[in-house]
């Protein structure tokens, strides 16, 4: 008649007991407590900073694409394994007369030209510089603009002078332009009068050197373009798109390329898509690693705590409480590892992301589900351990003291 009242007084432990008694047991092995969570930590870590670059990346290419426009189309001779004939000499002016068009330049290669610093370098050492004649603003159609200077004067008495891209111009030495900046071609000195930053829609021609058709004529130019860029209306991109082909080349449209520079551009973002889930895959398996470890670490502190069991359990812990304080320290070890993961995530996103120069990125999901895979890698790896302590009988373990 006396057990009743006293089972009565047995009391389930409360929330706040078994978190205080969580971070008792975490703070008496430290060591061991810092090498488990690491292991949680590094897969975190890795994932949410993977997740993070790639979005910052993407953020980057949004942000060029909404500057440059997904509206410029490339018009080339189509590429084919038989001899495809140049582009017709008209072909600038034809796209130009197009309504869709908003605007249109060209190039056209000279094969004689090399651009020297100066007369006395060697002949091979051209640096793998390209000469080519202009038609219109070329990079006003492609959204690029000059890093210094202007570009081409095209009146009839304009001195001889060149345009470098932004690779041919740090190649030859000349980053900003000045009243003595020239270079040599052709047996002659022509003014450098502007240097382009890189162009994002055209990476080609960042190491080409830009003249006026009369003087690229010198230079070997045939006349005929190599590419013609357009610029046409945003919501005609596919009508235009088609539509270019005939217009340059009725006879033979085959023989003629369009293609959408963006395009290439989203193609590369859908491969970095592709190599980032193989990297969080790799994550992944990283946090799979570090919940092993909790796992682990938890068993091994079962069997060291086989007395504290039986004490507890002799002054009438009941089976739940014992399951549930070593349940609460799994999730208390996996937790600590998760937001230490997260914030070292964070923090390589934001040093790569600065160091490129890109928008800083991190969805929230990514964070959120980073926390959450952490508690549930918990709560799997602590199930065991904490079975295994509840089932522990009081004089098992008060043996064992």
């Amino acid at each position: 008649m006396t057990a009743g009242p006293a089972t009565a007084t047995r009391r389930t432990l409360g929330s706040g007991d078994l978190l205080r008694l969580g971070v008792f047991g975490l703070r008496t092995r430290p060591t061991r407590v810092v090498l488990s969570a690491l292991g949680i930590a590094i897969g975190i870590a890795a994932m949410i900073a993977v997740v993070g670059i790639s979005s910052s990346s993407k953020a980057a290419l949004d942000r060029v694409l909404d500057a440059l426009g997904t509206n410029v189309l490339t018009v080339t001779k189509a590429e084919s394994f038989g001899e495809t004939p140049p582009l017709p000499v008209t072909a600038v002016d034809s796209v130009r007369r197009q309504e869709d068009v908003l605007a249109a330049a060209g190039v056209g290669r000279a094969d004689d030209g090399r651009v020297y610093r100066n007369p006395f370098i060697p002949p091979a050492e051209t640096k793998g510089i390209g000469v080519l004649g202009t038609w219109g603003d070329v990079p006003e159609v492609l959204g690029g603009s000059l890093a210094s200077g202007r570009w081409l004067d095209t009146a009839p008495d304009a001195p001889p002078q060149v345009v470098l891209g932004a690779a041919a111009a740090h190649a030859l030495g000349i980053d900003q332009v000045t009243t003595d900046s020239r270079v040599w071609t052709g047996g002659r000195w022509l003014q450098v009068v502007g240097v382009l930053r890189p162009l994002e829609l055209a990476p080609d021609l960042d190491n080409q050197a830009f003249v006026p058709r009369d003087l690229a004529a010198a230079l070997g130019f045939d006349g005929h373009p190599t590419a013609v860029y357009t610029r046409v209306d945003p919501d005609r991109v596919a009508p235009a798109r088609d539509l270019l082909a005939r217009v340059v080349s009725p006879a033979a449209p085959q023989d003629v390329g369009v293609t959408r520079p963006s395009d290439a551009l989203a193609a590369k973002n859908a491969t970095d898509d592709s190599f980032t889930g193989l990297l969080v895959g790799i994550g992944g398996v990283a946090l799979l690693v570090g919940g092993i470890g909790v796992a682990n670490t938890m068993v091994i502190t079962v069997l060291e705590r086989r007395a504290e069991v039986g004490v507890r359990r002799a002054l009438g812990a009941r089976r739940r409480d014992i399951r549930n304080q070593f349940l609460v320290e799994s999730l208390l070890l996996s937790f600590l590892g998760g937001v230490a993961g997260v914030v070292i995530g964070l923090g390589a996103t934001v040093v790569f992301a600065l160091a490129q120069g890109w928008p800083i990125a991190v969805p929230l999901w990514a964070v959120a589900g980073g926390l959450g895979a952490t508690v549930l890698i918990g709560g799997v790896s602590g199930l065991y351990p904490a079975a295994q302590a509840a089932r522990i009988p009081p004089t098992s373990a008060l043996a064992a003291a």
